[in-house]
Parts: structure tokens; C-alpha cells; sequence
């Protein structure tokens, strides 16, 4: 579903016209690759082991590894010498930080309490969740909606810097100060600042450079148009063949929680699929009352909806142990993410010609 590197805001690209054929069958090849991951968790349980022991502190290197070839295209499309149109966008960048630091963490928080309120671990897992703001996967899900690019990268590289300041006082805030003020059960828990700043740094810092040196020397060498028309279309399945191996991983280092304890996942997944669909409406529709057109609203919607799951799963481990209901809880994110934003992506192209006629941002079906 993705529209073609030289499709920008303002033009009207004709989505399947321009969908290549793993673009056309992409909801199958993510249920292959969870189910592939689940199988293999299930009946290779020494592989989800292994795959486990490959990390660097609490960052599971497969994962990374996954992340940084599926972000890598993304990053390489934008065009950074026009940020500058983004940055003074105030609508834009006001409703995001109010849906990603205000809403998205009360959003969750209530939906945890309100869905769980006997299963304490799992309610914590799921306010960690909230608080981890995404910084990876909103980028493909964004290119896929044929959102604005530039305002993605803006977006997803002020909510890092929001991550590191804002992440360990909001644990607290939503862990002990406001249960205590409602007369609810407190959790006491120390989050680890190294790790938010390593999530950071290798999820966004390095793919990031890669994507920006990329296209300045790209463009220095050979031109903006041979950047765009010849060398984008070589790395842009790429993003997609990091997708798909970073499903295939976390449910393969999962497979065997998630099949072992169905009716827990489940009871995790309910607060989970109301979330996104609450926060990519808020995104959409509260973009579209501000006044910004399809790109930037579709921008706003999956920045709001999506999370960093990894940073989620390795603060949760961290601070409660690998065994922990808040673990699992945090490993059921993206489990539940993926195929949900996916949807979220046929739902805003549908929507974009009925909630925004006339605009050419709009995506052409």
C-alpha cells in the first residue's frame, strides 16, 4: 500500500495502482509470519531460547536488527531539508504531544483499571505500555497510509526526546500518585533511564543517521531525481522484509507464553485493541477538527496509536523479571499492534476520501 518514493504531500497517489505485489498481499504475509513465529516458538523451543540469549543489556539483537532494515527505507524517503515545514506546524505538534503524553498514558491507564481491575501485574504491564511512545514501527505504518513523511520523522524524533525526560516521572505519576489519590492500590517501581536511552538511540539515533546520510549523499552524487526514481525503489521492500522478520521473531520468542496461557492473552488483548481503536480515532478525527489535511492527520493518528514495544518488554523485565505478569503483558503489545494497525491502515485509507473530500493528500484506491 505503500505510494511510490516520489508521491509527496499535495499530489494524489493511486494506492493500487501503485501497491507492488508483497504491498497487495501484505495482511497474508503478516499472518504467515505470525504464525510461522508461533509455530516455531511452540515446537523449536530451543530456538526462542537462543534467539533470547542475543542481546546487549535489554536489547534483544534479532529484534534490532529487524527494526533497523525496516526503518532504514523509511528514513532514506524523507526529505529533511523540508523538516522545516513541520516544526512550524503548532497544530501538529501540539495535538501529538497532548494525544502521546496526556491522553495515551490516561487512556491506558484507564482501560487497565477499568478491564483488569483484579490482575494487578498485568494492569501494571499494560500502563508501561502506554507510556512507551512509539519511535519505530509508526514510521511503516504511516508510509503505508501514505502519510507525511517529514512530519513522521519530526513526530516520532520529539517523542524520543519526550521518552528519556518524560517516561520515568509518568511511571510514577500513574503507578503510585494517582492510584493513591483515588484510593487504589499503588505499585512501587524503578525504571531504568540507560535503558529508555539505548531504546532510543538504537531504534531511532542509528537508522535515523543511516537514512540522512543516506539521502544527502545520495542526492549529492547523483541528483534528487535519480535518489527518488532509481535507488528508493531498490531499498524500499526492504522495510517490509524487516517487518516481516521482526514478527516472525517476537512471536517466535513468545510463541510458547502465548499459546500456553490463551485466556490470559486474551484478557490482556481486550484493553489493548480498545486502546489503538481509541487513539487512532482521537488521532484522525481530532486532527481533522484542528484543520490539517489527510497526511498530517494520518501522521498524528498512528504516532498516537502505536507504542515502542521493546522499550515497553525491557523496562518490564527489567524492573519486575522475565516470569512477570507485567512481562507478558508487555510481550502481548505488539502481538496484538501488529495486525491491529494493519487494519488501521485499510481504515485510513477508506476513511480519507469521506472525512477529507477534495484534499490531494488523500490516497487514490
Amino acid at each position: 500500500m505503500t505510494a511510490s518514493p516520489s508521491t509527496r504531500p499535495g499530489e494524489s497517489p493511486s494506492v493500487l495502482r501503485e501497491m507492488s505485489f508483497l504491498d497487495r498481499w501484505l495482511p497474508v504475509w503478516i499472518l504467515v509470519a505470525m504464525a510461522a513465529g508461533l509455530l516455531l516458538g511452540r515446537f523449536v523451543p530451543a530456538l526462542g531460547t537462543a534467539l533470547e540469549s542475543v542481546r546487549v543489556g535489554q536489547v534483544s539483537l534479532p529484534i534490532a536488527l529487524g527494526l533497523l532494515v525496516m526503518m532504514y527505507p523509511v528514513l532514506a524517503k524523507v526529505r529533511y531539508d523540508e523538516t522545516s515545514r513541520v516544526t512550524g506546524d503548532r497544530r501538529l505538534l501540539v495535538l501529538s504531544l497532548l494525544l502521546n503524553w496526556v491522553v495515551g498514558p490516561a487512556v491506558m491507564f484507564a482501560l487497565a483499571w477499568l478491564l483488569l481491575p483484579e490482575l494487578p501485574e498485568y494492569r501494571t504491564g499494560l500502563v508501561i505500555v502506554g507510556l512507551a511512545r512509539c519511535i519505530a514501527m509508526v514510521l511503516i505504518w504511516n508510509d503505508l497510509a501514505c502519510g507525511d513523511r517529514e512530519a513522521a520523522a519530526v513526530l516520532v524524533a520529539v517523542n524520543s526526546v519526550f521518552q528519556v525526560l518524560a517516561f520515568g516521572l509518568l511511571g510514577w505519576f500513574y503507578l503510585q500518585v494517582l492510584p493513591a489519590w483515588l484510593g487504589l492500590p499503588t505499585t512501587s517501581a524503578e525504571f531504568s533511564v540507560g535503558a529508555i536511552v539505548v531504546s532510543v538511540l538504537v531504534f531511532l539515533g542509528i537508522p535515523l543517521l543511516a537514512g540522512f546520510l543516506t539521502r544527502v549523499l545520495g542526492e549529492r552524487a547523483k541528483g534528487r531525481q535519480w535518489y527518488e526514481e532509481r535507488f528508493l525503489p531498490r531499498i524500499g521492500p526492504w522495510a517490509l522484509y524487516g517487518l516481516l522478520f521482526t514478527i516472525v521473531v517476537l512471536f517466535a520468542l513468545q510463541g510458547e507464553a502465548v499459546i500456553s496461557q490463551p485466556w490470559d492473552v486474551a484478557r490482556i488483548a481486550l484493553p489493548l485493541l480498545c486502546y489503538f481503536a481509541i487513539m487512532f480515532a482521537l488521532g484522525m478525527f481530532g486532527s481533522r477538527a484542528a484543520g490539517l489535511g489527510y497526511a498530517r492527520s494520518t501522521t498524528v493518528a498512528f504516532t498516537a496509536a502505536g507504542n515502542n514495544f521493546e522499550l515497553a518488554i525491557a523496562v518490564a523485565i527489567g524492573t519486575f523479571g522475565v516470569t512477570s505478569g507485567q512481562a507478558l503483558a508487555g510481550v502481548v503489545g505488539p502481538l496484538i499492534e501488529v495486525p491491529v494497525l494493519v487494519a488501521l491502515v485499510y481504515v485510513s485509507v477508506w476513511l480519507g476520501p469521506r472525512l477529507f473530500p477534495g484534499d490531494p493528500t488523500v490516497p487514490s484506491r
